[in-house]
């Protein structure tokens, strides 16, 4: 099955965008969990030093905008690196 490559990336920005969101959420209720997490994606690294969250509202808007677009142009690479492969 052949993937429209607008269709793939634009899914894969909303889903980036959702799940960028549900992470800031987390962050504001459960700042300690969602640092020890951090902290376990980044193979133990000792992330807790940083100063703290920055929950600015700009902040917010430039991560999930950057996100959303880096996510676009996976989605938009996955789709035709996809159909190339399909074709073979």
């Amino acid at each position: 099955m052949k993937h429209n490559p607008n269709a793939v990336a634009n899914a894969f920005a909303v889903t980036s965008g959702v799940l960028y969101v549900v992470c800031r959420v987390a962050v504001m209720l459960l700042p300690d969990l969602t640092m020890t997490v951090a902290q376990s994606w980044f193979h133990g690294l000792e992330i807790n030093q940083v100063s703290g969250w920055e929950l600015s509202l700009g902040s917010f808007v430039l991560g999930v905008v950057t996100l959303a677009v880096a996510a676009w142009f996976t989605g938009y690479a996955y789709a035709m690196v996809y159909n190339y492969f399909l074709k073979k």
